[in-house]
């Protein structure tokens, strides 16, 4: 039986406590979606206050050259890029992860012309599966969609000489499944297919080497595990030995060869910057490279060993407790094949997750019953997840889906 003082103990061997000083915690909140929205890094405030106070109430447009505004999406690109395994001159942060998307799906299809399928997964959040639709529907060519879970339950089983280009999320967003990515990639590649990483819920938390396991293209957010603030800017990764031929559709000032030459057509420009399109949201920039400063104190191996140990607490918890016995976890057991997640199915997932919430222990909820903690190793403590789980039982415990209050949907899930 794991006992309180049992998870305290814990904490007080986590050789990554400290971190929890990095962050701003609210006081009496037990916060559990880590995976949706990171919390605020104590030093982001300052840094986005002096952005505008100083580069911008001061400098005016001169901070595009004299605060290095321009070469952002570059520099933090090289920062990101240290993160997940990619040389520099591989990754730009810039727009949203759904037009990163959109980029990587037509440079990928451009680059294989002959081949008019893209391979994805049918348990894809949503926005990947609506942006394959948009690039078929605008690459102009009579394109098809193979479905992994829908068309087949094994990759192997979607990939001919057909397939142009594979997309698929590193983590599964509901249930916190790993795709091996090495094995993933070789497989495309032996069909002759291009790969596409969609990094959003491992960026941050789980160790990788694109360039090592031969990735083509890869997108994610920063809001996420990366802690870079709400709505802060992608990323996109093109490999280098794409870079001379691959073209992306939203041909912007910003990818041009010489965007302040004013040139009437488009020309791109060599590198990674021409997977940019236009203006970039500095001041988001801002809380991106303030979070990347206390990532890069890290050590991801040791965050990944954190992370795999408080998912298991968090399962052991859970079934420990009488009172939790409905639940069915719908994360994998092992842990090596789990993110830093941990997902249950419970007919009234909604309104209990809704209590939790009110009661300060915030989670949340994927639809059609999925309550969902994503438990991010910087901030989080063995303890809070103990409290955590006698938050939940009480909910269960009071059946608060017979209350209106929380069976209610709101906008926001």
């Amino acid at each position: 039986m794991i006992t309180r003082a049992h998870s305290e103990a814990l904490d007080r061997q986590d050789p990554l406590a400290g971190l929890r000083d990095e962050f701003l915690l609210p006081e009496g909140v037990i916060y559990l979606d880590g995976n949706s929205l990171g919390a605020l890094p104590t030093i982001t405030p300052e840094r986005i206050r002096s952005a505008v106070d100083k580069e911008w109430g001061e400098q005016l447009i001169r901070s595009w050259g004299t605060a290095g505004w321009f070469e952002m999406p570059e520099k933090l690109g090289d920062r990101i890029g240290n993160l997940i395994g990619a040389a520099p001159g591989q990754t730009v942060v810039c727009d949203t992860t759904s037009i990163n998307i959109y980029k990587a799906l037509h440079a990928a299809m451009a680059l294989r012309p002959n081949r008019k399928v893209i391979v994805s997964e049918a348990a894809s959040f949503p926005t990947d599966l609506y942006m394959v639709e948009g690039a078929m529907g605008s690459a102009g060519a009579a394109y098809s969609r193979r479905l992994l879970g829908a068309d087949g339950d094994d990759l192997a089983d979607l990939l001919d000489g057909d397939v142009a280009a594979v997309l698929l999320s590193n983590i599964d967003y509901r249930s916190g499944v790993v795709h091996d990515m090495e094995r993933v990639t070789r497989m495309a590649h032996e069909a002759g297919a291009l790969m596409i990483w969609d990094l959003c819920h491992s960026a941050g938390v789980l160790p990788m080497q694109l360039d090592a396991s031969g990735t083509d293209f890869a997108v994610g957010c920063t809001y996420k595990y990366l802690n870079g603030g709400p709505g802060s800017p992608a990323f996109i990764y093109a490999a280098q030995r794409h870079h001379e031929d691959a073209r992306q559709p939203l041909s912007g000032w910003w990818g041009h060869a010489a965007p302040f030459a004013f040139e009437r057509d488009f020309r791109p420009t060599a590198g990674i910057r021409r997977f940019l399109c236009g203006t970039q949201p500095i001041l988001s920039m801002k809380g991106v490279e303030a979070s990347l400063d206390v990532f890069e104190k890290l050590d991801l191996q040791a965050v990944r060993r954190k992370s795999q140990e408080l998912t298991e607490h968090f399962i052991a918890l859970v079934e420990q407790h009488p009172s939790c016995g409905a639940l069915e976890l719908v994360s994998p057991r092992d842990a090596d094949q789990r993110g830093s997640q941990v997902s249950f199915s419970f007919e009234h997932g909604y309104p209990v997750v809704r209590a939790m919430i009110e009661r300060g222990v915030i989670g949340d909820f994927r639809a059609p019953d999925v309550m969902r903690f994503g438990l991010a190793p910087f901030y989080l403590r063995f303890a809070d997840l103990y409290d955590a789980v006698e938050v939940m039982a009480a909910c269960l415990d009071d059946q608060v889906w017979h209350d209106d209050r929380y069976a209610r949907r709101e906008t926001v899930t």
